[in-house]
Order: structure tokens, then sequence, then C-alpha cells
């Protein structure tokens, strides 16, 4: 098929129930390709290899950080995370219960995805840090901010796949949940 609609999406789509029904190490290019109905050729035209069939979100730092150059500048900077957080979870999780969990299972078994997420959360910090130096923070807080971001959004994403997706909450107010545990976490 020399033109296929949603190419990029039937791969994605071709891929994951590949990974949910053989493992990630066992599923090949070319099952993933056969499953769609696509040439390797244009697996290869989307990704680079099949891990970022799971990661396909290279522009997610670019995305942070031009949604907290966006924020409006009157707010303090806790308020600016948390509405990245909320623009983040309602455009790429909410209503993506299933796969997002479905996601997570297949990034925690297998050490390589979890090595890639790591690297992956490590990237959003810094794209974060440097939007957030961007609207005058110093280095310092900027930092601070940036980690505190990435883990109120990592321990609500594993929080919230952890729910009956049947009854799973907005992700947003699991990121409320944890924001609001902070300051009982800084506790000494």
């Amino acid at each position: 098929m020399r033109w296929a609609p949603d190419a990029r999406g039937r791969l994605e789509r071709a891929a994951f129930e590949l990974f949910a029904e053989q493992g990630f190490a066992a599923t090949t290019v070319p099952q993933i390709t056969a499953r769609a109905g696509l040439t390797t050729r244009t697996f290869f035209r989307h990704f680079a290899d099949k891990r970022e069939v799971v990661f396909a979100g290279d522009e997610i730092p670019e995305n942070a950080a031009r949604l907290i150059a966006e924020a409006p500048a009157d707010l303090e900077p806790m308020q600016v995370i948390r509405s990245v957080l909320h623009q983040v979870a309602a455009a790429r999780f909410d209503g993506n219960h299933a796969q997002t969990a479905a996601w997570r299972r297949i990034v925690e078994g297998n050490d390589e995805l979890r090595d890639r997420d790591a690297r992956k959360r490590s990237d959003l910090v810094r794209a974060a840090r440097g939007a957030l130096v961007g609207r005058g923070e110093t280095p310092l807080q900027a930092t601070v901010l940036a980690e505190i971001g990435v883990l109120v959004f990592q321990v609500a994403l594993e929080s919230w796949v952890e729910e009956d997706p049947a009854t799973a909450r907005p992700m947003s107010v699991v990121i409320d949940e944890v924001l609001a545990a902070l300051p009982l976490a800084a506790r000494p």
C-alpha cells in the first residue's frame, strides 16, 4: 500500500497489541508492520526503532516547555506546574486509561524500557527547567520546580493507572491529590 491513512496510529496500535500478546522483546518490526498492513519502510518513516513506539513523544519535553512559557505571567510557579500537568493529563491521558495502563505494564516489564523511561523523564526535567528560567526563576528554583513537577506527574500517573478503568477519575484529580500531599511529605 503506497499511502495509508493514519499510518502512525495503525503502527502504534499494532505494536501495542503485539507487545501485550507476546512481550516487547519478542515483537519485531516486521510483525508490527504486517499487523498494521504497512511496510517496514513506512515504520521507519515514523519511528527510529520499536522503543520509540512506546515513547513516541520526543515532542513531550518541547510541549511542556512551551506550555510553561505560555502560562499567564501572573501565575505563581506551582500554579504554572499544576496548569501544565492538567493540560497534559487532559490532552494525552484522560479517556485513554486502558491504553495508558497497558503502556505502563509494557515499560515496567522491560529493563531497557525502564531505562529509556528514566532518560525521557530527565529530558522533561531539563526542558521544564529551561522554560522556568525563561520565566524568571533562578536556576536553583527552576531545577527544584521542574523536578517536583515531573515527580508529581509520575506519582499521579502511577496512582491513576492503578485505578479501576470503569471508575477511574480524571487524571487532574489525582494530580491535585499528589500536589496536596507535597507539604505533608516535606515535613521534617
